[in-house]
């Protein structure tokens, strides 16, 4: 009962921290994206044709967003009163939370000495002031934290590679019983160069086939490992970097005898194969999906990324809220380090699994920043294992730590202040996600009063597109009137021919046959919306 209570509260402590988190996040320039982006918008145009029984026939990138596309057509059915802005806000709370549960689950189950919900709850908060220290409404900014509180910047890849080291740290703690000796020395990573002992010294602990079995955690770990890798892989091929490629290095090295030896092999296999069978089961699925993931590899610009990502770090560091991030993420890296080679008491029997995680959260940053500039790829979305896997060094060996009675005082104290807080930005995610945009109201109010079909380029258009009456209205094109079919339902294209154009300062110089002469030309604040009545635009062949 006791347990419950505290597993009760932890998720209490969750929510409340994430509905402050997603408060500030909401009230600054970040907004943006939360909001009104054109990538952050595709999983609320998908999840409302699911709703409205379109006819579908979508074109995605290499993400599929099968997971975040669930979660929102759930929160959009439980919540019919909320706006389109209001249910992205609850599904950013709910991203923070998943991560929480993610997070808990990798802490380990509770045991005498430890305090993993207590530890989990830091890590959240840890994560959480990195997304406090985003403010930029830039898309290519460096600021990967907060991008897990959109629905579609790789939040559930982010859950899904934090679940399965989660899950083989799991394993490990299970098997550790029957395999921990007391008198092996205090690192399993650095008794490699130890000299050996025997299994059967005089301390060590022995156990009989019968208890190792009562101790064996049964295949449910491993089922649910292999499920989370073929989910996440089917969804988006970027979980093969940020998770399948570090957890395999990580596994083969576990596989020494001196570390876990044979307990490494099975998790190893299952996260293997469950990634290959995940990018098998993509081959069906390819006539919706645009790019398979060739396209964002570029190998020759390696100097041009290092230039890239390097810019970007720079205009990070230049703000102190750059600088306290960049603070706060090397002492995570250096605690993670800490606790790969310095686990702890000998007679903790989860320092395999708790060394592994910590290994994830240096390792994996590390080879992903080093993987992104050799790929020459020029996205900061892709390194957001730099924020959210050095997390995870806080949980790796969650050990309680008696305080003084005082701060059982300050601690209630906290609980409070956090309460109070989460309240208070109840009022501050509604005003952001209900904040008047009159320059969209008209276009939309023109757009719906027309009854005609138009279009517009891809960051232009996906914002009043979803607002619309009958999004089909506007049809996504490039600058020549192609089709283009990126994040887009090609059901839209069947319309043939076009009889205005939106645009704005993101959309690129019309190259259009003819040069056919407006009618009108109607004023939004931000965008314009050219009126072709007379002279009808033909969609030209789709592209992606």
């Amino acid at each position: 009962m006791r347990g419950a209570w505290r597993e009760a509260s932890g998720w209490a402590a969750a929510v409340a921290m994430s509905t402050v988190i997603v408060g500030q996040v909401a009230s600054t320039a970040r907004s943006e994206l939360l909001f009104r982006d054109g990538d952050s918008l595709i999983v609320a145009l998908v999840a409302r044709s699911i709703l409205e029984h379109d006819r579908l026939d979508w074109m995605f990138s290499g993400v599929l967003f099968l997971p975040e596309t669930a979660v929102y057509t759930v929160l959009r059915t439980l919540l019919p009163a909320l706006s389109v802005m209001g249910v992205l806000a609850v599904n950013a709370v709910v991203n923070l939370l998943t991560l929480y549960g993610a997070i808990r689950l990798a802490a380990g189950r509770r045991r005498p000495g430890r305090a993993p919900v207590a530890w989990s709850l830091v890590a959240l908060g840890a994560f959480g002031m990195l997304a406090l220290t985003e403010t930029s409404s830039s898309r290519d900014a460096l600021e990967p934290a907060s991008l897990l509180l959109t629905t579609t910047y790789y939040s559930a890849t982010v859950i899904g590679a934090v679940l399965a080291v989660g899950l083989v740290r799991r394993w490990f703690d299970a098997r550790s019983s029957s395999t921990s000796s007391p008198s092996s020395p205090s690192s399993p990573l650095l008794s490699v160069f130890a000299p050996a002992q025997s299994r059967h010294s005089s301390g060590a602990r022995t156990t009989s086939r019968g208890e190792d079995a009562r101790r064996a955690p049964g295949p449910a770990a491993l089922i649910a490992l292999s499920g989370v890798v073929v989910v996440s892989t089917v969804t988006n091929p970027l979980f093969l970097a940020w998770a399948t490629a570090p957890l395999l290095v990580l596994l083969l090295i576990a596989l020494h005898p001196r570390l876990r030896g044979a307990p490494a092999l099975r998790p190893l296999l299952v996260v293997a194969v469950g990634s290959v069978v995940g990018m098998l089961i993509r081959i069906p699925l390819s006539a919706w999906i645009a790019d398979p993931g060739t396209g964002y590899a570029h190998p020759t610009e390696l100097l041009r990324s290092a230039e890239y990502y390097g810019s970007l770090a720079g205009d990070r560091l230049i703000t102190p809220a750059g600088i306290g991030a960049a603070a706060l993420s090397l002492a995570l890296l250096l605690i993670c380090l800490l606790r790969t080679f310095r686990p702890g008491s000998r007679g903790d029997g989860s320092r395999a699994g708790g060394m592994l995680l910590a290994a994830y959260g240096w390792f994996t940053p590390l080879a992903m920043v080093v993987g992104a500039i050799l790929l020459g790829t020029h996205a900061a979305r892709y390194l957001e294992p730099i924020a959210f896997a050095p997390v995870l060094g806080l949980v790796a060996h969650p050990r309680t730590i008696r305080l003084p009675s005082a701060w059982k005082v300050t601690a209630a104290i906290g609980a409070m202040l956090l309460a109070a807080g989460a309240v208070a930005s109840v009022p501050r995610i509604h005003a952001a996600a209900t904040a008047p945009d009159p320059d969209v109201t008209c276009v939309v109010d023109w757009v719906n009063a027309s009854g005609r079909t138009g279009g517009g380029q891809f960051w232009t258009v996906r914002l009043p597109k979803l607002l619309l009456k009958d999004p089909a209205q506007l049809v996504q094109v490039d600058h020549t009137l192609r089709g283009y079919n990126w994040l887009a339902n090609r059901t839209d294209f069947a319309a043939g021919e076009l009889t205005f154009l939106v645009e704005d300062a993101q959309t690129v110089r019309w190259q259009i046959a003819g040069d056919p002469q407006r009618d009108a030309v109607i004023g939004c604040g931000r965008y314009r919306i050219l009126d072709y009545a007379s002279q009808p635009l033909r969609i030209g062949p789709q592209r992606s």
